[in-house]
């Protein structure tokens, strides 16, 4: 059986099979883009597919660390925009920060 490459959440810190993550990408030409395929070239962040961890991410101004850029107020908005499409987490989801009294 082959084996998983696994990836850490920015936000959560938690260790997913990298497909059930999403990936940011800082391209070479200096764009931030959400990378779909998890293959173009540049360096990465990835981020559990909920949107409690990418607003944690935005909130907390790790994205841009993790991607070695600082990023620009539009960015920002591009990401937000983002991330509120994707779903709420559910409850019983393993990484659920919502049930946890400290913010991290």
């Amino acid at each position: 059986m082959k084996r998983q490459p696994q990836r850490t959440c920015i936000a959560c810190r938690q260790v997913l099979p990298k497909r059930v993550l999403r990936r940011i990408v800082h391209t070479p030409a200096g764009e931030i883009t959400v990378d779909p395929t998890g293959k173009l070239a540049g360096r990465g962040a990835y981020l559990c597919a909920y949107r409690d961890c990418w607003l944690k991410a935005l909130k907390h101004k790790i994205i841009g660390p993790a991607l070695k850029k600082t990023l620009t107020e539009d960015e920002y908005a591009q990401l937000e925009a983002y991330a509120r499409q994707l779903p709420e987490r559910p409850a019983e989801e393993p990484g659920d920060t919502s049930q946890t009294s400290v913010d991290r």
